[in-house]
């Protein structure tokens, strides 16, 4: 068994080994998990898998109608497009 020493910070940081992160195939921003058990930790890296995402984002609220909605949206872009239109001179058309 290898060991290799780290030290740490004063803010609780730890900087892994390049030969761990090789091992454990980390890169940067990757997340890793220590799973403790009876007289060791073990580091471990966390793979995002659709059963560890479930749950993380929680729902907006009751289910809406997606026609409504994006009928709502477009009206709401028309709209802006409309008073974008009106405030430039270019585009402004008048009937007699």
């Amino acid at each position: 068994m290898q060991e290799f020493v780290s030290a740490i910070t004063q803010r609780g940081q730890v900087t892994i080994p390049v030969e761990v992160r090789r091992l454990l195939g980390l890169k940067p921003r990757d997340r890793v998990a220590f799973e403790m058990g009876e007289n060791e930790v073990t580091l471990v890296p966390v793979r995002l898998t659709l059963e560890s995402a479930y749950g993380s984002v929680s729902s907006p609220g009751e289910p809406q109608d997606l026609k409504k909605l994006s009928r709502r949206v477009k009206d709401a872009r028309a709209e802006a497009m409309v008073r974008r239109m009106q405030k430039n001179e270019i585009y402004r058309y008048e009937y007699f």
